[in-house]
């Protein structure tokens, strides 16, 4: 099974899609710092559950 089969991952990419979307329409003054700021959380969401479901094999690092 590989980790994109797994419920919490396919909900976080959606919400990070719809996060993504949503924050095309951001005022031109927020375009920069708060929009990446804010798409860039949203992908470590995905990034993270990925890296956990990897290391999940390995006793010492699924015990932190």
């Amino acid at each position: 099974m590989d980790f994109k089969q797994l419920l919490a991952y396919k909900k976080a990419f959606d919400l990070s899609m719809y996060i993504f979307e949503t924050s095309k329409s951001f005022p031109k003054e927020e375009k920069y710092s708060l929009t990446d700021q804010i798409r860039r959380s949203s992908r470590s969401v995905c990034a993270n559950i990925a890296e956990a479901y990897r290391k999940r094999r390995y006793p010492k690092h699924f015990y932190q």
